[in-house]
């Protein structure tokens, strides 16, 4: 893994990820995996395939709202508070990018330092917050993002950080670990699926 120590969300962060497919989508990529990419998986693909071909960001992913704003808002009170809890302290995530796939990248929350591991942080309404509590576990959404940074960056584990930041005190931080020997036979169809979809990439270039 070659790790960017950059400011995530910052000009160059947004360059250096233009026509990569990044760990925040692959769940678009490991969707129906054994079967064909769905159109969802292929607009993706295209849409890679067009910021490889021009060096331009294709204007739709520029799209943010209210809720993306708030998660970006929260995240550092987040990190704070999951170092207090956790006693760990966190370096910046930045932008790491794969040794051999170099247009394979992602942008963890942050990497825990003295220790192999990284952090992901979801900054959730409370309804949200509820239903991981009530599970104790991860927001299922996110399986193949987390699993995905523990791919990318070889840790051991991932910590799934939900903050609900309109919730109480006592509910406002929930962690839940990933470890990766319990998730070795999901992590292991990762690059199959992905050399698959490099391919797919590739094939969308004639219609650029």
């Amino acid at each position: 893994m070659i790790f960017h120590d950059i400011q995530q969300n910052s000009e160059v962060w947004d360059e250096i990820r233009i026509g990569k497919a990044t760990t925040s989508k692959f769940g678009v990529i490991m969707a129906n995996d054994g079967k064909a990419f769905s159109d969802t998986a292929k607009r993706y693909a295209h849409k890679i395939a067009y910021e490889q071909v021009t060096g331009q960001k294709e204007e739709s992913a520029g799209f943010t709202n209210g809720f993306m704003d708030e998660g970006h808002t929260w995240e550092p009170v987040a990190k704070r508070e999951y170092e207090d809890a956790t006693f760990n302290t966190v370096s910046n995530g930045g932008f790491c990018q794969h040794d051999i796939f170099e247009n394979v990248g992602g942008s963890p929350d942050g990497h825990v330092l003295l220790d192999n591991g990284g952090i992901e942080i979801k900054s959730v309404i409370a309804w949200t917050q509820r239903a991981n509590i009530k599970r104790n576990s991860y927001d299922p959404a996110y399986k193949w993002q987390k699993l995905g940074n523990i791919w990318l960056c070889g840790w051991d584990y991932c910590d799934f950080i939900s903050y609900g930041y309109t919730c109480t005190e006592k509910n406002r931080l929930f962690v839940h670990r990933i470890l990766k020997k319990d998730y070795e036979t999901e992590i292991d169809k990762i690059q199959p699926r992905l050399e698959l979809f490099l391919d797919l990439i590739e094939s969308q270039k004639k219609y650029i």
